[in-house]
């Protein structure tokens, strides 16, 4: 069989049997098949030398990060073929693929900003005085913007939210992260919960009608685009300079927590992070908390040496 038709045969198993997620099936689509380009003339391109060369070569081209996608790729599908008995062995066993990424600090919302973003929110809210469809996007836009900052959720998690996933009575919502992994978070701001029902007191009809529960005009899903323009919206109309995009609501909501000393391990689960690594990310961050503690906690400065003290 071509090598083309076995990764065919393994996106379907990826899909119907591993049930993952939309866009992992993409990703591994499109880097198995650049893999089966280059192997179009390689009699073993399995083999460990010309798995060795195919890394070198997308070194080459891409950053680090990406390389580190396209290897996760290729290792996941060397795996299957190994459980499939279509090869004996595990070409990687034998491949060395460790190099440094360097550490992108993820960017986050300056307190301040955040609350000049929810004023604006409200105060244009309470400048319309129709019950149009201008008065019920903005309804919208809260709910969203609230629920992002509460839950620290990702955008794709908000917008493939269905209706039964919120718990309107518990304040719960069930969220579908990466790898198909489920996780439910407490809604703890009230203003958040506020701003859901009044949303879903005014969608009803839409809600009622379609598959999601937050919708666009045509009651369709409210699309990850949406959110991201609707957020450079308000930013503007708050005169904020600075460029934020909605995932940058879950980095301060991990970010602040951390400085509001929340242990990691339980902001590790609030985010859904499979390795306790991706959420040390924050702590580059958090420097607010750590200049606090310098300035008022450090044993010097309680410290009296010098004459006349």
């Amino acid at each position: 069989m071509r090598l083309e038709n076995i990764v065919d045969k393994y996106l379907d198993y990826c899909s119907f049997n591993k049930k993952l997620d939309g866009k992992t099936i993409k990703a591994y689509k499109i880097d198995l098949r650049q893999f089966c380009q280059y192997s179009f003339l390689i009699e073993n391109p399995l083999e460990r030398t010309n798995l060795n060369t195919y890394i070198s070569e997308l070194h080459k081209k891409y950053k680090p990060k990406t390389v580190k996608r396209k290897i996760a790729s290729m290792k996941a599908f060397v795996r299957y073929l190994e459980y499939e008995d279509i090869i004996c062995d595990d070409p990687f066993k034998k491949v060395s693929v460790k190099f440094r990424e360097p550490k992108i600090l993820p960017k986050t919302i300056p307190y301040q900003l955040l609350e000049q973003y929810f004023k604006t929110l409200y105060r244009y809210k309470k400048s319309i005085n129709n019950t149009g469809l201008i008065q019920k996007n903005v309804i919208r836009d809260i709910a969203v913007s609230e629920l992002l900052f509460a839950t620290g959720m990702r955008v794709s998690e908000l917008c493939c939210l269905r209706p039964n996933d919120l718990d309107i009575y518990n304040k719960k919502v069930l969220i579908y992260g990466k790898g198909a992994k489920e996780r439910v978070l407490q809604i703890g701001s009230e203003e958040a919960m506020n701003a859901v029902r009044e949303y879903i007191n005014c969608f009803r009809e839409e809600i009622e009608s379609g598959n999601y529960l937050f919708v666009n005009r045509q009651g369709n899903r409210l699309s990850e685009q949406s959110v991201r323009i609707m957020v450079v919206k308000y930013c503007k109309m708050a005169d904020i300079s600075l460029h934020i995009t909605p995932h940058m609501f879950r980095h301060s909501f991990a970010t602040l927590l951390l400085e509001e000393d929340v242990d990691i391990r339980y902001i590790q689960r609030l985010l859904g992070h499979s390795s306790i690594t991706t959420t040390e990310i924050y702590t580059h961050v958090s420097m607010q908390k750590q200049k606090e503690i310098l300035n008022n906690k450090l044993p010097r400065n309680s410290m009296k040496v010098m004459e006349g003290d």
